[in-house]
């Protein structure tokens, strides 16, 4: 599991144009770690309160904090942005503002923080820079697997080299469904219980079939046949047929896989030729979506043979009882 990290660079690049950002102060300190998603805006540290002060999140000045700065005299402005620049923050952004104080630039400067400012709202930054530190912080893990949107279910087939998955995937998307990735899944931890995969970049809707090469999904089928991302449902490991294995025949016994700490349902398809996989798959699909709608059909199988042992005594308890 790799935990990321996003710098001020970074930042400004994939947000500037959106944000309209623009660094005014610190172009050679752009290599600073931002290390949390969240944004804080420093109204107790201005009026003097620093303990537990956080020193790896973004700051933001706005218009709160400079009409409070201007009410001061220019000693006491001066020590407070000391205090709060030698705290060795990631960077400042000065939001609303199409410019900041000279005195806020000079003392960027002595300390070597970024200043940044935007004439874009305070709400705005928070949430767009929020969820984008957030995305780029979370936890990732890049596997060997394919993964394939089934009928809104996330199958992410698993197995050893040239077992098949790639061409389960094309044989999928031939009758409709939507390729995520092959050969190598990006998996993200989003929260507690949901892990979103992807493909990398270079390989984006791209597949490898031995014997043909590397085809386009999206050029060949179309948009429709293809998706950026989708959340990792069920694991699809394939093996070799192996007689001697005792495989699951009726899925009482529900088994899980882990990654980065979430349990994941798991499913072991042994696999030989002839064995419609494909259709097996789409099979999967649906009885997951059963699932989460609360019908479990071996569970409903066991049931009914609970329920039919359980006549079958009752009437045998008649019959013996019944001496007419």
């Amino acid at each position: 599991m790799q935990h990321n990290t996003v710098t001020v660079k970074e930042l400004l690049a994939d947000n500037s144009d959106e944000l309209s950002l623009t660094l005014m102060q610190g172009s050679g300190e752009l290599s600073r770690v931002i290390s949390k998603s969240n944004l804080h805006q420093p109204g107790l540290i201005l009026a003097g309160y620093g303990n537990d002060f956080p020193t790896d999140c973004i700051i933001l000045f706005g218009d709160p904090e400079f009409i409070y700065l201007n009410s001061l005299s220019l000693a006491e402005r001066r020590k407070i942005l000391d205090n709060l620049f030698s705290k060795n923050i990631p960077c400042v952004i000065a939001v609303g503002q199409d410019n900041y104080p000279e005195l806020m630039g000079e003392v960027a400067k002595n300390y070597s923080i970024p200043l940044i400012s935007t004439p874009t709202s305070v709400n705005i930054i928070s949430t767009t820079l929020t969820g984008y530190i957030s995305n780029r912080l979370v936890p990732t893990e890049q596997i060997h697997g394919t993964l394939v949107d089934v009928y809104g279910t996330g199958l992410l087939f698993t197995g050893q080299a040239g077992i098949g998955k790639s061409e389960i995937a094309l044989d999928l998307v031939e009758r409709g469904h939507r390729l995520v990735g092959d050969d190598i899944v990006i998996l993200k931890r989003q929260s507690n219980d949901v892990i979103i995969g992807s493909g990398p970049e270079m390989l984006t809707h791209m597949i490898e079939i031995r014997g043909v090469g590397i085809i386009n999904i999206r050029e060949i089928f179309g948009v429709r046949a293809v998706r950026m991302q989708k959340r990792v449902e069920i694991v699809v490991e394939l093996q070799e047929w192996d007689e001697k294995e005792n495989y699951e025949r009726l899925g009482l016994d529900d088994q899980s896989c882990e990654y980065m700490g979430i349990k994941i349902p798991l499913i072991q398809l042994p696999i030989f030729p002839g064995k419609n996989i494909t259709v097996i798959s789409e099979a999967i699909a649906l009885n997951f979506h059963l699932k989460v709608y609360g019908y479990h059909a071996a569970k409903d199988l066991s049931n009914r043979l609970l329920t039919s042992l359980n006549d079958k005594r009752k009437i045998r308890e008649y019959l013996r009882e019944d001496t007419e």
